[in-house]
């Protein structure tokens, strides 16, 4: 029996120096809070075979809160019983004294303050800490029927399995100071670079790029408030923003809606409690853009210092200035915590609100831009500027005299064609089908000469209709007269009257008859196209664009330019410029207006004609607005029949009297000035 004893009490001691060494394990480890706490509470559970236990760590106002418990009593998880009451003031005593504590069952001191065990188990109470700051308590639930040297043992055990505990609250000490010391490295460039620039699109393109380094989102943008409405203008990782894009356009309807009512918007995943502006231009960016997690936080102009400055989540005691952008937060693949995001969201929410206040206000005093230019100026005067400032002041002034001295031809451009002076369009008479063309594009006729045979199966028809009843009405009458004329058989009056009648109104009938058949045989005649004039056909390709081709009234088939006809341009000024060529023409009465043109068949080679005529009305043109006809005259010797094409597209510049050369480069500009600025 005495060696069963020994054997089970070393079985113990090995588990307990087991237990003990994982302890040594764990304070060495990384784990978070939650997962050491459990582990650690677990495992001296196990040393001591112990009833329950606790881990209570300190929080707000150094009150004791549940991390991890192991089977403790119900009333002591109750915060309005009055055993949790009692058990929390002592909770706080121990941690005022920074000692451990053995609590006997059912046990409280003098003083109410003081606390005491409402439980039937021995307490064992230990603080959790390193270097004399206590971080949390570590309470053991025991039997409370053991001698007072095991309890006393208990109490040492758990004090020196806090002491191992120890360096895990150092290490993580260490590294929440190492990484609050990266955070604020971070931030400091951070809040470096959004401030560096006033300019208003590189303030913006700062925020979204660095901030979301800061942040470690996937993707972070700013919207500006101009009017009513909010426009993305930077998304970071991107070097331009199309505002035309659908995704872009429903980001910009979201945070002008979440602007609208001054309040931020997080979304987790859930659009409950929302409002229907909100959440419905929310769920329609989603679907398009495959976002986890959504931040939209509105950024308004900070009054001052003393007027206090919202924070992230828009809380503030006092009222802020108006709205100026919106700072949007994207999650997409990442999952980043609230708790751990919040602090770093409210150092870039800060600064961006403060940098793109100063942007815009600066951005949007009067004549910014000449400001600007007038301090650079200085750095054009130095010693070793100078000479350079003057080389190039003195050159910028001799083009502007240049532009007001020299004097320089005023001349109109207009585009048009060449065509032929006199030319025939061939016209459809009626509706009908192709049925020949004799002539081709080039093919040089004769006045009266047969051009195009056309056929109409309607008229056809319509004529044998005509010619059957003519003979039918002609045979009436050579009846009617042989019963008049027949002697052999002679009829009654009566017969003879009636006969005589008819007659009449069949020989009426019959030059009715007639007369429809002699006008639709002048339709058939005029179905044989005949050229009007002696010329040359200039429609091109006509045999395989008409051939069997159906055509209706009045359609142009062919065109006839007569032979050695003279040619003219007929140009399509805009009609902004005419009013140069009217005013030259009424102070030069009688004199002609020179033109000078070249031909797109011989663009190498200038060609000179004069104006015939201005047409009086501005009519409307497919591809260059509102143009006036102009009529010119051509110089026949000067133009080439090789090169003379009807049609011919032609670039033509109008004479309208001199000027100096300022006013002939840019009258135009002048013009739109007056036109669109000017006049409002």
């Amino acid at each position: 029996m005495s060696q069963l004893n020994s054997d089970t009490i070393e079985k113990t001691k090995q588990q307990i120096r087991g237990l003990v060494g994982e302890i040594q394990q764990l304070s060495k480890s990384d784990l978070s809070p939650d997962e050491f706490y459990a582990a650690f509470l677990q495992r001296v559970i196990g040393a001591l075979a112990a009833v329950g236990g606790a881990v209570w760590v300190l929080g707000e106002g150094k009150k004791p809160t549940l991390a991890y418990q192991v089977n403790i009593s119900p009333t002591l998880m109750d915060a309005e019983s009055e055993d949790a009451t009692k058990h929390s003031k002592l909770l706080e005593y121990i941690v005022n004294t920074n000692q451990p504590q053995l609590i006997p069952p059912l046990s409280s001191a003098g003083d109410e303050r003081l606390g005491g065990n409402p439980t039937r188990q021995l307490m064992v109470v230990s603080p959790l800490g390193h270097d004399g700051s206590v971080e949390g308590l570590i309470e053991i639930f025991q039997r409370p029927d053991t001698q007072p040297n095991t309890q006393r043992g208990y109490l040492n055990f758990l004090k020196q399995m806090c002491d191992i505990s120890a360096e895990w609250f150092k290490n993580r000490k260490l590294g929440q100071l190492t990484d609050k010391h990266s955070l604020w490295s971070e931030a400091d460039q951070f809040s470096r670079s959004v401030h560096e620039s006033l300019d208003l699109r590189d303030t913006c393109y700062t925020i979204v790029n660095e901030g979301r380094r800061l942040l470690g989102v996937d993707r972070v943008s700013v919207a500006i408030k101009k009017g009513g409405k909010c426009f993305v203008e930077a998304v970071s990782g991107q070097d331009t923003v199309d505002s035309r894009s659908n995704v872009m356009t429903m980001l910009g309807t979201l945070a002008t809606r979440v602007a609208a009512s001054g309040e931020p918007l997080w979304y987790m995943g859930s659009t409950e409690d929302m409002p229907p502006q909100i959440e419905e231009a929310l769920e329609e960016y989603v679907d398009h853009s495959y976002t986890k997690s959504l931040t939209v936080l509105p950024l308004r102009k900070p009054r001052s210092v003393e007027t206090g400055v919202a924070n992230a989540t828009g809380e503030s005691s006092q009222a802020l200035g108006a709205i100026i952008g919106v700072l949007i937060v994207e999650q997409i693949e990442s999952e980043i915590p609230r708790q751990v995001l919040d602090p770093r969201l409210d150092l870039v929410f800060e600064h961006s609100a403060r940098a793109l206040s100063n942007s815009i206000e600066h951005n949007t005093l009067f004549l910014m831009p000449v400001w600007k230019a007038i301090g650079h100026s200085q750095a054009m005067v130095h010693a070793r500027n100078l000479p350079k400032t003057l080389t190039i002041g003195g050159a910028v002034l001799a083009v502007l005299l240049a532009l007001f001295i020299i004097p320089w031809d005023f001349n109109m451009t207009a585009t048009g064609s060449l065509q032929p002076v006199v030319s025939n369009h061939v016209f459809v008479p009626e509706r009908t089908v192709v049925q020949e063309v004799l002539v081709d594009n080039n093919s040089l006729v004769e006045a009266g000469q047969t051009l195009v045979v056309l056929r109409s199966d309607e008229l056809q028809q319509e004529m044998k209709r005509v010619d059957g009843e003519l003979r039918a009405k002609n045979e009436q009458l050579n009846a009617i007269r042989q019963r008049l004329t027949n002697t052999s058989n002679p009829t009654t009056p009566q017969e003879r009257a009636r006969d005589q009648a008819d007659q009449s109104s069949v020989e009426v009938e019959i030059r009715s008859l007639k007369a429809q058949y002699d006008l639709l045989l002048g339709r058939e005649e005029k179905l044989t196209v005949r050229s009007p004039i002696k010329g040359r056909v200039i429609t091109w390709d006509a045999k395989r664009q008409l051939m069997n081709r159906p055509v209706e009234t009045g359609q142009v088939l062919l065109t006839v330019a007569a032979e050695n006809t003279d040619w003219e341009l007929e140009l399509y000024m805009p009609e902004r410029r005419v009013s140069h060529l009217v005013k030259h023409r009424a102070k030069n009465p009688g004199q002609p207006v020179k033109v000078d043109y070249i031909l797109m068949t011989e663009p190498g080679t200038s060609h000179y004609g004069t104006v015939q005529d201005v047409h009086w009305m501005a009519e409307p043109h497919e591809q260059q607005g509102h143009m006036v006809r102009v009529r010119v005259k051509t110089d026949p010797k000067d133009l080439r029949i090789e090169t003379a094409r009807p049609g011919a597209s032609v670039t033509a510049h109008v004479d309208c009297g001199d000027t100096v050369l300022g006013w002939a480069l840019f009258h135009e500009a002048w013009e739109y000035v007056e036109a669109n600025l000017l006049f409002w």
